[in-house]
């Protein structure tokens, strides 16, 4: 099979990585730090393409994409892992429009070439890892949770686009997760890494159209919903 991560240099995206080389698979990844995406080709070199890459700059993750594509020629699964979640209480302007740029901008380009690619082929899984702080507004992350909440819309636009077609579109919505992007004081329900990526593996092979992690995290999804 051949895989392609967007965020793969740290988090659930590494370990992702880690899994799909392990089972043969080819995997190409794209991310930020290129010393880690160079690190990551060393390690599995006969599996691992890797391209270093802002997914921000549009321009230069269409170039990565490309040679992507020009590399592997098909693909059969695209998980999306990338983004960015900083707390911003004082509301710095400069911090909100770099989440817009990387989470909705880069995000949406990020998507929209990963579905473009599948109807071309017409078949193809793609996977957008989200997460439940998209449903709460957060004052001290505005941008962060709007963006979350606009990629779970969209992911759920592209579930309906896909219908009748042999493209399979998954959300997975974890809660906190022990990586580097859960930050703040006093942080409860902060899931192990591995927990979150065995779960994502298992609703990936399952094909699901949703996955909200954990149970906790499940049960205030459905209050939210009915409450808000």
């Amino acid at each position: 099979m051949n895989v392609f991560i967007i965020g793969a240099t740290s988090g659930i995206g590494h370990e992702l990585w880690k899994h799909y080389v392990a089972k043969g698979d080819k995997v190409a990844v794209i991310g930020r730090r290129k010393t880690e995406i160079d690190s990551m080709v060393l390690d599995e070199p006969d599996n691992t393409v890797g391209i270093a890459s802002d997914i921000s700059n549009i321009e230069a993750f269409n170039d990565a994409f490309d040679k992507v594509i020009k590399d592997f020629t098909t693909l059969d699964l695209i998980i999306i892992c990338a983004g960015i979640g900083d707390l911003n209480p004082e509301l710095d302007v400069r911090a909100e429009l770099s989440t817009v740029r990387v989470n909705v901008e880069g995000w949406t380009n990020c998507v929209d070439r990963a579905y473009n690619l599948f109807s071309g082929q017409q078949y193809g899984h793609l996977v957008a890892i989200t997460s439940v702080g998209g449903l709460q507004p957060t004052p001290v992350a505005p941008s962060y949770s709007a963006s979350k909440a606009y990629q779970i819309n969209y992911t759920k636009a592209l579930q309906r686009k896909s219908k009748g077609t042999a493209i399979t579109v998954t959300e997975i919505r974890p809660g906190l997760v022990d990586t580097r992007m859960a930050k703040g004081e006093g942080l409860f329900w902060v899931m192990p890494l591995d927990k979150v990526v065995r779960a994502t593996i298992k609703a990936i092979g399952r094909k699901r159209s949703r996955l909200i992690i954990d149970g906790r995290w499940r049960l205030i999804n459905f209050l939210l919903k009915h409450m808000m």
